[in-house]
């Protein structure tokens, strides 16, 4: 494992206050089942179909129609909550949360409130080289998604498109265990890294598929601490939620902004009401929506349509067997396997195609100068050119090929560049593109030493300045491999001039 320090949260303070503020915050993330059918219905769950074309009846909150369990989805639950170190419970039940929206047309939205499936777990957040920063989740439960509310198509009427209406959702329920706008943002991000290496959400965060509500309070310096002693929410001051947050910097804009405001409300004598708001990225401020209700606003009773969902541990036992290294175990592996920075491993295992990519690269070779080639060379070209791992041109198998070449001397760093570039831009196998060009490297001393003898003797008085200041030897080596066409191997250049300029 890697060398971590833990540190406890450290509050936010804000600046520009009369005094002093600390900033609390818990998050619920609703993250999208990567199943291809609905919770409840064999409905497709495909991305960006014709509207209300992906809908069965009892999405559609037809008469009589009944809901049936998606099995696989309750499996992709049970195995989130397995990659986040939580308690599975082995009986969970579901629940009718009645509110009225329009895009949900049954009137009430198929919940776990008492009775989640997924208990107590924790996420580490990287907040810099080996420090960490624990999370605790408090619970996921499955829930049904509701369907999108579209006003933009006419200046009278508004739309509805019912495809994602019972869509299923894991919602992760955070403690209020962090403590500042960034410590946020990396928690959902480590969060998304966590579901995309499980496969159990996408994490696209654009098509809606990942979004957090916000809770966000201030208190006085010091009740955060008596909350952790007691676990009475009363010491962190009433909290409003943002809600639908689907960016990272969104996400920390709106509590930066949420938070000034509480505060200037608070220092004005006022008191905070608790309230449901939305962030507008526009006018970078928060704005009301309702006002926050509790459970029994929402009249939560059992759902009558389902019975108890229970499990078998052997079934969950089944799903842990199936689990993938996880971030933070393959980044500690990588550290010590390859002897690379803690750095290095967390850019090459930033996404499980990375990872793998990396992988393949490294295999039977030298491990640093893979990583030194997949982060710099490779991730830096593509980043600038906005693609992925999942877009590259050059194969793991390609890249491969090029570092065998370096490691068997066979072409020098300057050379392995311009090789690079070809087979990036023409592709091809690197070791036959080395032969075809004449691209080899120079490692016969006899040629070299040729090379260096007609530099020297053609550049009598920069001689006489190398061997008063032997610093400028380099110059010699610069010409020589220029003469070469960078060919000849470097270090047999180096020596080869300093033995020179000895004599």
């Amino acid at each position: 494992m890697l060398d971590l320090t833990y540190e406890a949260p450290k509050p936010k303070v804000i600046a520009g206050a009369k005094q002093d503020w600390e900033l609390v915050i818990g998050l619920e993330v609703h993250a999208q089942v990567s199943s291809n059918a609905k919770l409840f219905s064999g409905a497709s769950t495909q991305f960006g179909a014709e509207p209300n074309s992906n809908v069965a009846f009892v999405d559609a909150g037809m008469p009589g129609m009944l809901p049936v369990i998606n099995e696989g989805c309750v499996a992709l639950a049970v195995k989130t909550g397995l990659g986040l170190k939580a308690q599975i419970n082995l009986t969970s039940a579901f629940d009718r949360k009645n509110y009225f929206y329009p895009d949900l047309p049954q009137g009430y939205q198929i919940s776990q409130l008492y009775h989640p499936i997924v208990g107590e777990g924790e996420v580490l957040v990287d907040m810099g080289p080996g420090v960490a920063r624990l999370v605790r989740i408090e619970r996921i439960h499955l829930e049904q998604d509701a369907g999108k509310s579209i006003h933009d198509m006419d200046p009278h009427m508004s739309f509805v498109d019912l495809n994602r209406t019972g869509v299923a959702l894991m919602e992760i329920v955070s403690r209020p265990d962090i403590r500042g706008p960034e410590e946020a943002a990396a928690y959902v991000s480590k969060l998304r890294q966590i579901l995309r290496y499980l496969g159990t959400c996408d994490g696209n965060m654009q098509n809606g598929n990942l979004r957090a509500d916000v809770n966000v309070s201030v208190c006085a310096p010091g009740a955060y601490e008596k909350y952790q002693a007691t676990q009475d929410f009363s010491h962190l001051g009433t909290r409003c939620e943002i809600k639908n947050m689907n960016s990272m910097r969104f996400i920390q804009q709106a509590i930066d902004h949420e938070a000034r405001r509480q505060i200037a409300i608070l220092e004005d004598g006022g008191k905070i009401v608790q309230e449901t708001r939305l962030y507008d990225p526009d006018k970078g401020e928060t704005r009301s929506m309702r006002s926050k209700e509790e459970a029994h606003d929402y009249r939560y009773f059992p759902c009558p349509d389902l019975l108890p969902l229970e499990i078998e541990q052997a079934w969950v036992d089944e799903i842990a067997a199936t689990l993938p290294e996880l971030p933070d175990e393959k980044k500690a592996r990588f550290v010590t396997e390859f002897g690379m920075t803690e750095y290095d491993a967390g850019v090459l295992t930033a996404s499980a195609e990375s990872a793998a990519y990396f992988e393949e690269v490294a295999k039977g070779r030298d491990g640093k100068l893979a990583a030194n080639w997949v982060i710099n060379e490779l991730f830096g070209r593509l980043k600038k050119e906005d693609h992925d791992i999942t877009k590259s041109p050059v194969s793991a198998a390609q890249l491969g090929g090029i570092i065998e070449l370096i490691s068997k001397g066979d072409i020098s760093g300057k050379i392995a560049k311009d090789l690079f570039e070809i087979v990036y831009t023409e592709g091809g196998d690197p070791a036959q593109i080395v032969e075809d060009r004449g691209m080899k490297q120079v490692t016969d001393t006899g040629a070299i030493e040729a090379a260096v003898d007609k530099v020297i003797a053609e550049n009598p008085a920069q001689v006489e300045k190398a061997r008063q200041n032997p610093k400028l030897a380099g110059w010699f080596v610069g010409q020589v491999m220029k003469a070469t066409g960078g060919k000849a191997n470097p270090k047999a250049v180096n020596q080869i001039v300093a033995a020179k300029l000895a004599q």
